[in-house]
């Protein structure tokens, strides 16, 4: 996933950057409230982690503001602040979730799942085509029983495919999603991932197309 914490404390944002890296996503921090909505208004994010107090605008601004251009990315707020009134100022200004400092990494990590489920459609953390089986979770993928031995950019691929199942991503989505911005990716590196992925998954109805000029588009070959 591609996800973008702001939060202004740098000791906890390094971790949740450290946690979240190590999960395989792709994450982008911002500190500042006005840069953090300014960011918004051209960039895409698969979730925001939002925190409430921060310099320039405060989290509940910025996530009005989202809301008010039709934005409906999935955020969850992060913030000290316990009592009910400002869970549900939070929930009625267009929030998803809201979890309380301090929290613990693997909720938090969870709920992440749980928004991406969400906006994708699917219910269960598990995606089953014929004889493979993705543990979103586990970050695992198994096919006709056995383990296959994914890299963590194949994992986030194999994610990223899977919520856009029968859709076109261009070249450009796809490194969006997986490289944040203090990365510099070719196009030839993105082209190096997909065949690699789709090697790896040559037996299995996940059919992963290359449009020659556009793209990539994955669907399950017992759906046509």
């Amino acid at each position: 996933m591609r996800i973008l914490l702001i939060e202004d404390n740098e000791e906890l944002a390094g971790t949740i950057v450290d946690r979240l890296r190590a999960e395989g996503h792709c994450v982008d921090r911002e500190s500042d409230g006005n840069e953090a909505n300014d960011l918004l208004r051209h960039s895409l994010f698969d979730i925001i982690l939002l925190d409430v107090n921060l310099p320039g605008k405060s989290g509940y601004e910025i996530l009005r503001s989202l809301r008010a251009r039709g934005d409906a990315t999935p955020v969850l707020i992060l913030t000290a602040r316990s009592q009910i009134d400002e869970r549900v100022v939070g929930l009625d200004a267009g929030a998803d979730d809201y979890m309380v400092k301090p929290f613990d990494f693997r909720e938090l990590l969870a709920r992440c799942r749980v928004l991406a489920r969400r906006r994708s459609g699917t219910a269960s953390n598990i995606f089953v085509a014929g004889g493979l089986s993705f543990d979103r979770a586990a970050k695992r993928a198994i096919v006709a029983g056995k383990d296959v031995d994914l890299r963590a950019r194949e994992v986030q691929l194999l994610e990223i495919l899977i919520d856009n199942l029968g859709r076109m991503l261009t070249k450009e989505e796809v490194a969006d999603k997986l490289y944040s911005f203090d990365e510099s990716p070719s196009m030839n590196a993105v082209e190096q991932i997909v065949t690699r992925l789709r090697r790896k998954l040559h037996d299995t109805p996940l059919v992963i197309k290359t449009a020659r000029g556009l793209g990539y588009m994955a669907y399950v070959a017992d759906d046509e």
